[in-house]
């Protein structure tokens, strides 16, 4: 893609993303950017936290994928609404757009809307490059993926408000260095907080409910 062109996108990009930040503040909506590679457990993670701050906060959750419903599918289960962004229609992006999170949200009724969660395309490089109007973002790392993702795609943790290391369970069967992680985490953006975290045993979901939590209050 040209660099003129690519420029362009991303300048008009930015401008929805202002409109977006505008609408979700006059509607007093919180909104978080969820970000990861494929496979870090993000859908997982979205349902049991779901199951932990409703019906006390009115929720909202539009989910990006190339294709199918499987995660909005998931996701209703929950009683939350969902909306499914497929990006095959655009040409299989590998990232929500704003212009994408704009007419997914007209679909809510965002009056009655206290957090709007955005569980962006499965990917570690393009979402951090493209602003949706968000409050925060927060990046999902799974302990199964390898310590060093934090310096590979370095744009992605210093654009984040948070890191999830998730999937702690597994550490007694894997051969992983946390603090290693946590380290690189640090260099990459040194006043991140890092929660340890599990979607199974609900290991570290105390810390990431209050702060999820104390962000919306301090919105308020």
């Amino acid at each position: 893609m040209p660099e003129a062109h690519a420029q362009k996108m991303l300048d008009a990009n930015d401008e929805m993303a202002r409109h977006n930040r505008l609408l979700f503040k006059e509607k007093n909506v919180f909104v978080i950017n969820i970000m990861s590679s494929p496979g870090s457990g993000k859908t997982t993670l979205l349902e049991k936290t779901l199951g932990r701050i409703q019906p006390d906060i009115n929720c909202g959750i539009i989910v990006g994928d190339i294709c199918t419903k499987n995660d909005a599918e998931r996701i209703l289960k929950t009683g939350a609404p969902a909306i499914q962004i497929n990006t095959d229609a655009f040409g299989g992006e590998c990232h929500l757009s704003a212009g994408s999170i704009e007419k997914a949200a007209s679909d809510f009724n965002l009056e009655e809307m206290d957090l709007l969660i955005v569980e962006n395309v499965g990917n570690l490089v393009c979402p951090a490059e493209f602003d949706i109007g968000e409050d925060v973002r927060v990046v999902v790392l799974s302990v199964t993926e390898g310590e060093d993702k934090p310096l590979k795609y370095p744009l992605m943790f210093r654009e984040s408000s948070l890191a999830l290391l998730n999937k702690i369970d597994l550490l007694p069967y894997l051969d992983y260095d946390i603090g290693l992680t946590k380290k690189y985490i640090t260099r990459i953006n040194a006043e991140m907080p890092v929660i340890e975290i599990s979607s199974k045993t609900l290991e570290g979901f105390d810390q990431w409910i209050e702060w999820l939590k104390n962000r919306i209050i301090q919105k308020k």
